[in-house]
């Protein structure tokens, strides 16, 4: 990030803000800044100078358009309408605080996104990759990671974050239910099924790295924390041998567990809660997975459909 002396230290304080106080999580602080520092090298040669905060308080809708539109054939919509949350964030603060005042963002709107329905493993596929995960393996305790590791995507519905994240201390024990920290940090109770702790447990038996309370639960071939990049990789390698769609990730598991619930009758209410959604309007992605498969089934089942 560039600008004067002030527009700088006004840019750590709401870096700051966004760490401490809307516990952003690294990925989005990053991704949230490499956003401003785009807009404000945009700005420089717009100026002809680095820009500061009175600049900021001067400009103008069709500044911000002439940015966005700069931006258009760059970035997928979703990383457009993240820059420009960035910098509504930005400017907000910057007016909490008495430093700039500027409603520009306030006429300027987000490109509208695309809604993707969630794309959910069948529940045979979602088995049948679970008990694979072990067949892709040359060692036995890794084997048994990557299918602890999948059983707990697919049993509690899990975000692979949430699942690497978690500790010797923190490991999902029988009979017992498990706290898990989401996004924004925000905390929620997730039941165990006995298939996901004796995985985890067969898991931790073979492991041949020992830990102390605050040590990673899954990790790698060298004892270090387990990359998601490798997880990633080992659904690649599963796809083909079972046959599987390219969206099928270890993120599809997760989608999975809230589909499959919904087909058998959860409520919407109790699955946002296991999913750790802060709105339910997320949550009814699901409704339209589950309304797709009933139609398909339909389709081929009923007569007049023939």
């Amino acid at each position: 990030m560039s600008g004067d002396a002030g527009l700088v230290a006004a840019l750590d304080r709401w870096r700051r803000w966004l760490a401490d106080e809307r516990r952003l999580s690294p990925h989005t602080l990053d991704g949230y800044g490499r956003d401003v520092s785009a807009f404000l090298a945009f700005l420089t040669p717009h100026f002809g100078h680095l820009p500061g905060l009175d600049d900021l308080a001067a400009l103008q809708p069709a500044d911000v358009r002439a940015y966005l539109a700069s931006r258009h054939g760059e970035l997928a919509k979703t990383s457009q309408a993240r820059g420009l949350s960035a910098l509504k964030s930005l400017f907000r603060f910057l007016d909490r605080q008495g430093l700039a005042h500027n409603a520009v963002f306030g006429v300027v709107r987000a490109p509208r996104l695309p809604v993707s329905a969630p794309k959910p493993l069948g529940v045979e596929e979602a088995l049948e990759t679970l008990s694979a995960a072990a067949d892709i393996q040359s060692e036995p305790w890794m084997a048994a990671r990557d299918v602890a590791l999948f059983s707990l995507l697919y049993g509690c519905g899990l975000r692979l974050g949430e699942a690497l994240s978690l500790t010797r201390a923190t490991a999902p024990v029988k009979g017992e239910s498990m706290t898990i920290t989401g996004k924004g940090r925000k905390q929620r109770l997730v039941p165990l099924l006995p298939a996901v702790t004796d995985a985890v447990a067969s898991y931790l038996a073979l492991c041949p790295f020992a830990g102390a309370a605050d040590a990673p639960l899954f990790v790698g071939a060298r004892g270090g924390p387990l990359n998601p990049g490798v997880v990633q990789r080992q659904m690649r390698r599963l796809r083909p041998v079972l046959g599987l769609p390219d969206t099928a990730t270890p993120h599809a598991l997760r989608h999975s567990f809230a589909t499959h619930l919904l087909a058998d009758g959860g409520d919407l209410r109790t699955i946002q809660e296991l999913l750790g959604h802060a709105s339910l309007s997320t949550t009814q992605r699901y409704t339209a997975v589950d309304q797709s498969a009933l139609t398909a089934i339909y389709d081929k089942a009923h007569p007049r459909a023939r």
